[in-house]
């Protein structure tokens, strides 16, 4: 596993990080909390350190359970509050007993990074003025480390939230959607290197790198929409260059491999309820960058696509 300083958090995480939510939540549902516990302790063995849960997921208690013994300073834990609705009556109030409610369920006594989680379009100015004052509270107690933010990135392709919330500067790290599917992430990643925000890289794979039948209607979509380098693909397998290439085992691999190098990237998440998958994941994110000629290829298909999200 190799490791990295997360921008000006001066936190030391490892380039792979388990992401307890998304389709997966670590297949609790499908194989129950005792699998759940045991997918998070193999990370850990693999040399994970950077653990990405939320309220919103229902994998804290998971976390919690797996990191039980785990000397906590070897750890990086990242949760998310979600965003409570805006006519609510105490905002600062429902931060503290959310938190609170958190920790417990973590069975720690602090966060390294605690989020407001999935901001809409529109949903910004608000989520400044009414949310984080109660988040810097919590920061000046020592609950938690660092702040951050995420992004709907379904909703927000071209991440318009991000880049208005880096016109503040108040924000330690920012969680965003990137691949090669959608590269746009790259404007968001001159203004975080220059102010020194650590960055999180979801989406990375997905279901749209995941599954065959969803990356060939993308590459579809993309020659109807007259990009050029996208009609020259091979209909059948339009991705087949990543590994006919000498560029990787398979198309997530690919994926992984393409963010993990990505300058101003620090952390990739990967999230999978199979433990077979979540070795392959985090050994994909540990090699080395895709060749030259792979990346250039992946620049003039896809290099000029900001409405994509890969979900």
């Amino acid at each position: 596993m190799d490791y990295t300083i997360l921008g000006r958090t001066g936190l030391r995480v490892s380039v792979a990080g388990l992401g307890c939510g998304g389709p997966s939540r670590l297949g609790l549902k499908q194989n129950g909390e005792k699998a759940a516990v045991a997918l998070v302790r193999q990370a850990m063995d693999l040399g994970v350190s950077f653990l990405d849960t939320a309220e919103w997921y229902g994998t804290e208690p998971v976390v919690g359970a797996a990191i039980a013994e785990v000397p906590r300073d070897r750890l990086i834990i990242s949760t998310k509050k979600t965003i409570p609705p805006l006519d609510h009556p105490d905002i600062e109030g429902e931060i503290r007993k959310s938190f609170e409610q958190s920790l417990k369920q973590l069975r720690t006594d602090y966060v390294d990074v605690y989020h407001v989680h999935g901001v809409f379009p529109g949903q910004y100015r608000d989520v400044k003025e009414r949310l984080l004052p109660g988040f810097l509270k919590l920061r000046r107690q020592g609950k938690i480390r660092s702040i951050g933010i995420t992004e709907r990135f379904p909703d927000d392709p071209t991440h318009k939230v991000l880049l208005q919330a880096l016109e503040d500067n108040c924000w330690d790290v920012v969680m965003i959607g990137f691949n090669f599917l959608n590269p746009c992430a790259r404007n968001v990643f001159r203004l975080t290197q220059t102010q020194g925000v650590g960055v999180i890289n979801m989406y990375a794979v997905r279901r749209g790198l995941s599954q065959p039948a969803r990356w060939k209607a993308i590459c579809a979509d993309l020659a109807k929409n007259g990009i050029a380098a996208a009609q020259s693909l091979n209909s059948d397998d339009p991705l087949d260059f990543l590994v006919h290439d000498g560029g990787a085992s398979t198309v997530p691999e690919a994926a992984y491999r393409f963010c993990r190098h990505e300058p101003g990237v620090h952390v990739v998440l990967t999230g999978t309820g199979n433990p077979d998958h979540l070795k392959a994941n985090v050994e994909a994110i540990t090699k080395p960058p895709l060749p030259e000629a792979v990346s250039k290829r992946l620049a003039e298909i896809f290099g000029n696509v900001d409405w994509v999200s890969g979900n």
